[in-house]
């Protein structure tokens, strides 16, 4: 059977419904294959599923900082399965409403479950269909990435698909990895009550972020307790009685570390092996990502991809743009659409959080900016001291020349609603006069972004709570 004339968009998760609406949008109807679960990563085991447990975490936190203030607070064990049951709730009811609501309201989207594999350039089999087009998104995603690390293949271990379904709590939990995901579960994990080390192969957390939220955040973990080793080299993992034991060398030193469950976050795979690219001519890195250009096409004519499977910034709604670009390239001869990514933020949600958007030092520096920057801690925003959240910084980089913001790096409380305006600011070409001279509601964190554009030109000790 062969069916041509649709817009064919292999995978179902947020790039794609995203592209399949813009499709709509400009009049075209769109094939979805899926050959999993509909709504792909982030609705089903990735944004959704972590952050509603990190913020149910963040309740028994602050429950016990409420009692350290007099408030009583009585300390009860974890009910592992009645927070397992609301987050299943709040996973159902999205996935319901956002994707297959959205689908029933849909009839130019029709979804083929099945495994899509491409058979020649712009042919696409599932089953026994073979699908034709002459324009086809690859939005399949990707999956939780495992290293090759001695003796894996026999040890019990978790990803950050399979321990957002765990069932109970682990006993103790050694994470390989301190990247987004290895602090997002790490943090989460030891709030609920779980002794938790985490494993850093480089000389900090978080090595492509700005050092200076990195290292706040570095300071908060080792604060609330959790064993954070950096310059650790893993060389082999085992079976160890009913538990886990991980070599590693810590500067060039032999350890062990024991614990009841392994967790690997090491970053994402592309979903992209089996599906038949060869075949298609699209062509991937070495790391098995598909090579695009600005515009999304990959190297097959009338092939584009997006969101994970790319590896490009691996956020949803950056996954979502680029599918609604990708659909404009396809329908519209010139369009050329092109995303900026540097007005585009993103936030890890650990406590306090950590978010930024657009150029960092160095990266702007390399971009041929002469740049400036000033970072302030979190204890300089008067809000902090009344929610008692002092530990974090706030980081601008400007140009020099024009004064023009070019990045904002943040590590505070409620940091991801935050960047927000950093990002408008940004998209806006503001100036770090501008942003110095605009009035922010006092006592808020948001505060903290004009505070660290006043530090550029004046000493933030000379200034009273809420003077000019």
């Amino acid at each position: 059977m062969s069916m041509t004339g649709e817009i064919v968009i292999l995978g179902s998760g947020s790039t794609a419904f995203a592209a399949a609406l813009r499709a709509k949008e400009r009049g075209a109807r769109s094939i979805m294959i899926e050959r999993s679960v509909l709504g792909g990563t982030c609705i089903n085991w990735g944004c959704i599923p972590s952050k509603t447990l990190i913020h149910c975490a963040l309740f028994r936190h602050e429950a016990e900082l409420g009692q350290r203030l007099g408030l009583g607070v009585r300390r009860d064990g974890v009910d592992y399965g009645t927070l397992d049951g609301h987050k299943f709730a709040v996973v159902q009811e999205l996935r319901q409403k956002k994707y297959l609501d959205v689908l029933e309201q849909l009839p130019e989207l029709s979804l083929i479950k099945g495994k899509a594999v491409f058979v020649a350039p712009g042919k696409v089999q599932v089953e026994d269909q073979v699908i034709e087009s002459d324009r086809i998104l690859i939005a399949t995603g990707g999956h939780p990435r495992v290293p090759k690390i001695p003796g894996l293949e026999h040890t019990p271990h978790l990803t950050s698909k399979s321990a957002l379904l765990l069932k109970a709590l682990p006993e103790s939990l050694t994470v390989i990895g301190g990247g987004v995901i290895a602090l997002e579960l790490g943090q989460m994990f030891h709030r609920l009550g779980v002794p938790v080390t985490v494993l850093e192969h480089g000389p900090r957390v978080l090595p492509s972020v700005e050092p200076e939220p990195a290292l706040a955040l570095q300071r908060v973990l080792e604060t609330e307790g959790m064993q954070v080793v950096v310059g650790a080299a893993v060389c082999s993992v085992a079976r160890d009685g009913d538990g886990v034991r991980v070599e590693a060398l810590i500067d060039g030193e032999p350890r062990h570390f024991f614990s009841q469950q392994l967790l690997l976050a090491v970053g994402t795979a592309p979903a992209t092996e089996g599906i038949g690219l060869e075949r298609a001519g699209v062509e991937v890195d070495g790391r098995g990502f598909i090579k695009v250009d600005g515009e999304m096409r990959t190297t097959a004519p009338g092939i584009w991809a997006a969101g994970d499977v790319t590896g490009g910034m691996q956020i949803a709604t950056v996954g979502a743009r680029e599918g609604i670009a990708a659909v404009d390239n396809m329908l519209e001869t010139g369009c050329h659409c092109q995303l900026d990514y540097q007005t585009l933020p993103m936030a890890i949600f650990t406590d306090p959080e950590v978010a930024m958007v657009g150029y960092g030092e160095e990266a702007a520096r390399l971009a041929g900016f002469d740049v400036e920057s000033h970072t302030i801690p979190a204890s300089a925003i008067p809000k902090a001291h009344v929610t008692g959240a002092l530990d974090g910084a706030v980081k601008i980089v400007a140009d020099r020349v024009t004064d023009r913001i070019l990045g904002v790096h943040l590590c505070l409380h409620r940091g991801a609603d935050i960047i927000n305006e950093a990002a408008l600011a940004i998209r806006c070409r503001m100036t770090v006069a501008e942003l110095a001279d605009t009035l922010h509601v006092y006592p808020s964190m948001g505060e903290g972004l004009r505070l660290c554009a006043q530090a550029f030109n004046r000493d933030l000790t000379q200034l009273s709570c809420c003077a000019e």
